[in-house]
């Protein structure tokens, strides 16, 4: 049915064309028509004949005309389709570019005589295939032009975005607004507590050669060291969702340092940052370094209610001490209390009076004497 309508319209165009041919013979002044087209019933009789002749003409080639258009329709289809976005959008940049430059030679062609018309055409024709192949040619350029707009407000958008960001965000001295973790800190787990509350700052820095060695603890065949390396997994699961401080990894290596703790050293040298742990030993070695260390075990000691020699106090006593006759205790927090005269009260609650407190880095010790004895030898010096 649409192949016999195009049919129709064809002929019907042809037509138009054989009377629009008819019309313009008839108004050229030329000795070749004088006397075949000066009556009107003669102009009328061309224009019927011409008219369904063209028309004729136009619908036995209708077919072919049409075959030809789809094909061509089809061919340009596929090229379409299968050109890449960025190619297309510079063969069209190029196509328009091409023809308004051709439209600015018109007025030049347009005073040739016969030929002016045609040459327009072909200028036309001539320049919108160049300005398509150099379009294509040229697509990142066009892409890059048409694109800047956008990209100029995204770059806007990403520095205004920095530079909240950078307001938000405290601000710090080089890179000590970091704090690496150790493994032992991270085992022990009072760094969850200590995160929760709000108290501490900053980023916590985890390397990934503390990771490592907390796999490993955690895949040893001894229960005990497997179970702290689990822990030490699992506190740091907790504390890497806590809100209010945020935990990132390190990549950061030192393939020609094989211990664990001179990592960490020479990690927070080249950061300017201190270590978080609760080593003794790795606090030790980081001072002398120039290191500074943040030791979880003086922040809880400074934490621990203040014990002053004199002080009475009731504790049990648990076990027996190095020395003889002592006897050793525990307050609720775990600090250790050697009563000095308590290995005979061991399992039994008593008074107690502290004689000493010794405060350390790796904790704190008080010494006490029972108070039953201390009382026993006043009354024997006669206090």
């Amino acid at each position: 049915m649409v192949g016999k309508i195009f049919r129709a319209l064809i002929a019907l165009v042809a037509g138009a064309g054989g009377a629009v041919l008819v019309y313009k013979v008839s108004q050229v002044e030329s000795y070749a028509f004088h006397g075949y087209l000066d009556s009107p019933l003669q102009l009328l009789a061309a224009y019927a004949v011409f008219t369904v002749l063209f028309a004729f003409i136009g619908f036995i080639i209708a077919p072919l005309i049409i075959r030809l258009f789809v094909k061509v329709a089809k061919t340009i289809e596929s090229l379409l389709t299968n050109m890449p976005a960025s190619d297309l959008l510079g063969a069209c940049v190029g196509v328009i570019v091409g023809l308004f430059i051709a439209t600015m030679f018109q007025r030049s062609f347009s005073s040739v005589p016969y030929f002016g018309a045609i040459l327009s055409v072909i200028v036309s024709l001539l320049l919108g295939y160049v300005g398509m192949m150099v379009g294509v040619k040229r697509k990142g350029d066009i892409w890059n032009l048409v694109t800047i707009i956008p990209r100029v407000k995204a770059e806007k958008t990403e520095k205004q975005k920095e530079a909240k960001k950078a307001a938000e965000t405290p601000v710090s001295k080089g890179s000590a607004y970091y704090k690496v973790l150790d493994t032992s800190v991270i085992i022990d787990g009072r760094i969850a507590d200590i995160v929760k509350t709000g108290f501490m700052d900053g980023i916590l820095l985890v390397p990934s050669f503390v990771l490592d060695e907390l796999r490993h603890v955690a895949d040893s065949s001894d229960l005990l060291k497997r179970n702290r390396g689990r822990r030490g997994l699992d506190i740091l699961n907790e504390i890497s969702h806590a809100e209010g401080i945020p935990v990132e990894i390190s990549e950061k290596d030192f393939d020609d340092v094989t211990e664990v703790d001179s990592k960490l050293v020479r990690l927070a040298q080249s950061l300017n940052c201190p270590i978080l742990t609760n080593d003794y030993n790795l606090n030790k070695v980081a001072e002398l370094q120039g290191v500074k260390v943040l030791n979880i075990n003086e922040l809880a000691n400074s934490l621990k209610p203040v014990v002053l020699p004199g002080e009475e106090m009731y504790v049990q006593i648990m076990r027996e001490g190095k020395e003889a006759s002592q006897g050793v205790a525990y307050l609720d927090d775990g600090t250790m209390i050697v009563v000095d005269g308590g290995r005979r009260y061991i399992g039994q609650q008593i008074p107690v009076l502290v004689t000493t407190v010794l405060q350390t880095a790796a904790g704190r010790m008080i010494f006490a004497r029972p108070k039953r004895e201390i009382e026993q030898e006043a009354l024997a010096h006669g206090y």
